[in-house]
């Protein structure tokens, strides 16, 4: 019996109950992990929309060759189009001389973009021109045969389709008066919070500053600009 008396009281040194967390303790967890949070959110937030321009301005890209491609696997002129419409971005690529309003759709469908969210900025006033300006909204103008802003339209040879003579209209000067010194430039930026017209500060572009139709890849304001 004493035997056993002395094991169960030496047990019972090292035996420490299971009690929990107190109170504090666990008020003191949530106030870590909420700030935690609270300084993890704002730069994932950024992360995912840096992420989700990158992803819409590939897809620009991706088009501007896709309509460059037909137009010279078809010989024939093809453009593709932007605008904004109830403040969702939209393309459209179609043969030149069609009318447009069939083959409009969403920017990156499968991006889940929702309205308000993304915007597309364009200096270009009419078809192949900009009047060098910085880019502004893409608003959703009227397009007709004869006029189409914020449009690219390439010819059968993949080039800009602008008319080159001989003569003082040489292609230098073509391209100086049609695309001035900026060149044609698409934005997409994320729309600011309330102010879905207006850009934020995340932006990436395209700028096409040659009639062959070379492609430049703007990364910040002053690119993009």
């Amino acid at each position: 019996m004493k035997v056993l008396a002395k094991k169960a009281k030496l047990s019972s040194r090292f035996y420490q109950p299971t009690t929990g967390f107190t109170l504090i303790e666990v008020l003191v967890v949530v106030v870590i992990v909420g700030a935690l949070a609270a300084i993890a959110a704002p730069s994932w937030l950024s992360f995912m929309n840096t992420q989700r321009v990158n992803k819409a301005n590939d897809l620009i890209w991706s088009a501007l060759q896709q309509a460059q491609q037909e137009a010279k696997k078809r010989k024939l002129g093809y453009s593709i189009s932007f605008r904004n419409n109830n403040n969702v971005p939209q393309i459209a690529i179609y043969p030149k001389g069609s009318t447009v309003t069939n083959y409009w759709r969403d920017l990156g469908t499968d991006l889940r973009i929702q309205p308000g969210q993304i915007l597309i900025q364009t200096n270009i006033t009419n078809e192949n021109t900009t009047d060098n300006s910085s880019p502004t909204y893409a608003s959703s103008p009227v397009f007709t045969a004869t006029s189409k802003p914020q449009t690219i339209t390439f010819d059968y040879t993949g080039a800009l389709d602008l008319t080159i003579k001989t003569g003082n209209a040489n292609s230098t000067s073509v391209q100086n008066t049609n695309l001035g010194t900026k060149g044609l430039i698409v934005v997409v930026a994320m729309a600011k919070p309330g102010n879905p017209t207006q850009a934020y500060n995340i932006k990436r572009c395209i700028i096409m500053k040659t009639i062959l139709g070379a492609v430049k890849i703007g990364k910040n304001e002053n690119e993009c600009s």
